[in-house]
């Protein structure tokens, strides 16, 4: 089974199609560890866990499964003493979810 077919068999909804900012395909063509959080991150949201996130964020994206809202995380890679977080948004008709960071929103 290829990894994508393994993440959306996994996922607790559909992702729709993947994209990312040019910023995010920078930093995976030059970290490769990175590119790994970025798919590490992927998975964790397409299963329902919400990242670094308010308690309260977390149940709203909780409520907005079956609702079909909006779903957002939030992810912080650390390198070098250094944090940069990440954002993966789904669109609530899971047409497509984004990875992003804040700065490119």
């Amino acid at each position: 089974m290829g990894k994508i077919q393994e993440l959306t068999t996994k996922a607790k909804f559909s992702l729709g199609k993947l994209t990312w900012t040019r910023g995010i395909n920078k930093k995976i063509a030059d970290d490769e560890k990175f590119a790994s959080f970025i798919w590490e991150s992927l998975k964790k949201h397409a299963k329902g866990d919400w990242g670094d996130l308010s308690k309260e964020d977390k149940q709203e994206n909780e409520f907005s499964l079956d609702k079909y809202l909006r779903l957002f995380s939030a992810y912080i890679y650390e390198k070098n003493g250094r944090d940069f977080e990440i954002w993966i948004i789904t669109e609530a008709d899971r047409s497509s979810t984004t990875i992003l960071s804040p700065g490119e929103y």
